[in-house]
């Protein structure tokens, strides 16, 4: 069975990772050179990393902390003249956009669903239900605020073309540019579908925990998020296993739906780099660890 490789759309480039084979390709502002250069792999919890219901927690920690270190090394290498951030900036800027997307999608929504009269002691489906009607909303509303702007339209398209190659690999069709084109840009395991599976998950889950006081669900949504990516995990590792099957495939639909926004059409330029850095990947001589878990590597 061939491996699965999935990747991530990055500052004019693409990354892409077969195992512990990771490589960065940007394409140079300067004088548009396509470079391509490998990511040391950093697994940290290899062991936690196998455990059922756990995994999913420690394989999100390496893919954020694989996604930052691609973002640093694709900007260094599109925009060499520029001044770079420094690592402790980037991680202050991730940290505050962390707990920013805490209090926008997580805290804010459930503030307002309190409001809606009969709901705060009603059935807490019901609740948790609007409350993530609510949360997807907003999520809607801010992906269609950003894909309106140039810089990340353009990671978006560039995240069609991570797919548009992916696929053209899983098809065994020879890496051109005229085969990628003719794929679409959507794809089942991408990050994109992960997260309508949190969505869906965290609202199953946060019911469980019943109509206390507002404090006590605040708490207990951020408690519970290591669960809910626990279980979204499994969920992506079992639809990604069993997507011949006409019903995984009718539940995965609307996190392809949701990926019409965070994906764009690319052109011939942008496949072109996605596909140096599959290349990259697929290469015999760089090494590679079979232990790795890729079984659910997300193309996107």
């Amino acid at each position: 069975m061939k491996p699965l490789i999935g990747g991530q759309a990055i500052i004019e480039g693409v990354m892409m990772q077969n195992g512990d084979r990771i490589a960065v390709a940007v394409r140079r502002q300067s004088d548009g050179e396509i470079l391509v250069k490998p990511l040391p792999a950093r697994f940290r919890f290899k062991k936690l990393g196998t455990i059922p219901f756990l995994r999913g927690l420690f394989r999100l920690f390496d893919m954020m902390s694989l996604g930052l270190r691609a973002l640093n090394l694709s900007t260094q290498l599109a925009f060499p003249e520029e001044e770079q951030m420094s690592k402790s900036g980037t991680f202050f800027t991730f940290a505050v956009a962390i707990v920013v997307a805490i209090g926008a999608f997580m805290v804010l929504p459930l503030y307002l669903t309190g409001f809606i009269p009969g709901l705060r002691l009603g059935n807490s489906i019901v609740f948790n239900l609007v409350e993530g009607v609510i949360r997807m909303s907003f999520f809607f509303v801010y992906l269609v605020l950003i894909s309106r702007m140039k810089d990340i339209h353009r990671v978006f398209q560039y995240h069609g073309a991570e797919h548009k190659v992916v696929h053209t690999y899983e098809a065994d069709e020879e890496l051109t540019v005229e085969n990628a084109q003719k794929h679409t840009t959507l794809h089942p395991r991408c990050g994109t579908a992960f997260l309508m599976t949190v969505f869906v998950i965290a609202i199953l889950i946060f019911s469980l925990v019943g109509q206390p006081t507002l404090w006590v669900k605040v708490l207990s949504r951020l408690l519970l998020l290591p669960v809910v990516a626990g279980v979204s995990y499994e969920a992506l590792r079992f639809s990604g296993r069993n997507y011949n099957r006409w019903w995984v495939r009718a539940l995965a639909q609307p996190g392809l739906w949701l990926q019409k926004l965070t994906t764009g059409e690319p052109d011939d330029a942008m496949v072109e780099v996605a596909i140096a850095s599959m290349s990259r990947v697929l290469d015999p001589e760089q090494p590679a660890d079979s232990s790795s878990d890729i079984a659910a590597q997300q193309a996107g």
